[in-house]
């Protein structure tokens, strides 16, 4: 069987943002068993699973990416949106649009401190829209 949810997740500020528990209660019960299957609709953000307890975590990886992809580039075409649109638009293919992870005994089988990402990638990013999808 197949259960699918499209929910909206609020504006967030440019950032790694645990999505976790936001998605858990706008999804409610899960199954038994099976995968869940997470997509974001847009290309400038992205979706990940990593470290969910200790927050620098997630200042460094917007150091790190910033490092990596940095605004202002002069060899960047795409620029009629802003200086962080084409950089969010590379980071957001290096990090990816979906996640899936394994449901057991109806809870989210997600190592001890693994939690679900947005990696917002704009300024302005505005409200992000998420496809679930639960295969059992």
């Amino acid at each position: 069987m197949i259960d699918q949810y499209e929910i909206v997740m609020p504006a967030c500020r440019r950032g790694f943002h645990l999505l976790t528990n936001d998605i858990l209660r706008q999804i409610g019960n899960l199954p038994d068993k099976g995968i869940m299957q997470i997509f974001i609709k847009h290309s400038s953000a992205g979706l990940t699973l990593n470290e969910n307890a200790d927050y620098t975590v997630r200042t460094d990886f917007e150091t790190v990416f910033n490092k990596l992809v940095p605004e202002g580039d002069p060899d960047y075409e795409h620029v009629l949106e802003g200086l962080d649109d084409m950089p969010a638009h590379i980071k957001a293919s290096l990090v990816g649009s979906s996640v899936s992870i394994p449901i057991t005994n109806g809870r989210l089988n997600l190592g001890t401190w693994q939690g679900i990402y947005l990696c917002e990638f704009r300024n302005n990013g505005g409200s992000r829209k998420l496809v679930v999808t639960i295969y059992y």
